[in-house]
């Protein structure tokens, strides 16, 4: 664990609490804990500090996950079958990252991020309940093709929001409300996650001891999330999800300004 202040790493944890909340609910905790950790850490390379987020943010959705499939009615096997179309779509997406510029990037994401937001404000209704009856071997399928390798894809080129576009994709293929689609992105993410950290871990680039201790706060403020997501139901999600929208808008806008 590189050496640090008590300050800095008392903040680091709190950060962790915090996105592990924010990522329970309706994803885009990085959002959060990597620019803290960038800051926190300024002296430390980049792939020691993505190795260790991945190695806290594994933690607190897993956990998050656990506390959704005890009360949500979430399909693990689709959603197993998303995370590992996910799995494969994010380790391409970061074999062609080296050849892709952030820059052409963050507007085309800040247009969409924008059409959605105005989306999920003028259909009040959007997420609140099933709205199209049972899930369709078609929509299964549409929904591991696009939402697992589609979104995995963007993951492993570009990632920022990659949680939050998950709940939405979810919901609108699948039908599902805002709460069931949380969990199941959970139940992906964990699959995601896993194929990241493994090769962060090969690579030798994950600070496990402070991992260690983030990933407890981390778990935490999942478990204690995903609990408010499910006591507040869809509405209440619906909020945050917007909250996050126009919080990732902003910080492409402002990486896109400073670049």
């Amino acid at each position: 664990m590189p050496d640090i202040s008590v300050t800095t790493l008392l903040l680091l944890c709190l950060a962790a609490a915090g996105a592990g909340w924010i990522d329970a609910v309706v994803g885009g905790g990085g959002l959060l804990l990597l620019p803290a950790m960038l800051l926190g850490l300024p002296h430390v390379p980049a792939a020691h500090i993505l190795g260790t987020n991945k190695a806290v943010a594994i933690v607190g959705t897993s956990g998050a996950a656990v506390t959704y499939l005890r009360k949500a009615p979430v399909d693990v096997r689709t959603a197993v079958r998303i995370g590992g179309a996910a799995l494969v779509g994010s380790m391409t997406g970061a074999f062609f990252a080296a050849g892709i510029s952030s820059d052409v990037l963050r507007p085309v994401i800040m247009v969409v991020l924008l059409g959605v937001a105005a989306f999920v404000m003028l259909r009040p209704s959007f997420g609140r309940a099933e709205a199209g009856g049972p899930v369709t071997r078609r929509r299964t399928v549409t929904a591991i093709v696009l939402v697992g390798g589609g979104i995995g894809f963007y993951d492993g080129l570009f990632g920022p929001g990659t949680g939050t576009f998950l709940v939405l994709a979810l919901t609108a293929v699948l039908h599902l409300d805002l709460v069931t689609a949380s969990a199941t992105a959970k139940i992906v993410n964990v699959c995601t996650n896993a194929g990241a950290l493994a090769m962060f871990a090969y690579q030798g680039t994950v600070m496990w001891q402070l991992a260690g201790l983030m990933a407890v706060f981390n778990l935490a403020g999942g478990m204690f999330g995903a609990r408010m997501a499910l006591r507040k139901g869809s509405e209440f999600v619906r909020g945050v999800l917007l909250v996050v929208v126009f919080s990732l808008v902003a910080k492409l806008a402002f990486d896109q300004w400073t670049a």
